[in-house]
């Protein structure tokens, strides 16, 4: 019995004292994007048009595993907004990235990671649009973060890998313009580790 209590002793305290080495657990975030979403192609006139960056925002949960090297799983809600000519395209949808990162430099750290995408609602010029090809797609985030104990900053980029568009009708109605739906953002964080 006692050998039994020593060793679950040790098989508790071994890992209690590694993790008390590293700085983790959850924390929640949020900050700004400045994005655009891909081209818009108008069948009617047969012409491209690169959309006007804007600034949107973000707010979510994340979790950290690690010191020197870590994983940080994150769950974030976003809200982007693209402009085209006279026409607006809105997107809300749930972010989670899955980084990896590595301290560098004192509180300095860079990190990097696929990011799933799940579309929750998009509207363009005030007509929502049911019809995006896949309402889940994977893109990559990569970034630099500065860490102060439990605050912590950092700018990232990010780029949807997965081609993903959105058809409808078009003006005249009969024609069918397609709008690129992937990301290509740079996003600022505030986070605070719990």
């Amino acid at each position: 019995m006692r050998k039994l209590f020593f060793i679950l002793t040790i098989a508790i305290a071994i890992p209690s004292a590694t993790m008390a080495q590293t700085l983790q657990g959850i924390g929640v975030k949020a900050g700004l994007n400045y994005n655009a979403n891909g081209d818009y192609f108008e069948s009617i006139n047969d012409n491209y048009q690169n959309p006007d960056r804007n600034v949107g925002y973000h707010i979510g949960l994340f979790g950290k595993i690690g010191d020197n090297i870590y994983f940080r799983p994150e769950v974030v809600y976003t809200s982007t907004k693209s402009d085209y000519d006279d026409d607006s395209f809105k997107m809300q949808k749930l972010d989670a990235p899955l980084l990896v990162g590595l301290k560098v430099l004192g509180p300095i750290s860079v990190f990097g990671g696929p990011s799933l995408q799940y579309i929750l609602d998009s509207e363009f010029d005030g007509i929502a649009i049911n019809d995006v090809e896949n309402d889940f797609s994977v893109g990559l985030n990569f970034g630099i973060g500065l860490n102060f104990n439990k605050l912590g900053i950092d700018l990232r980029y990010e780029r949807g890998f997965s081609d993903n568009e959105a058809t409808f009708l078009g003006n005249n109605g009969i024609n069918v313009d397609r709008l690129d739906t992937r990301p290509d953002q740079l996003i600022l964080s505030l986070s605070l580790l719990l």
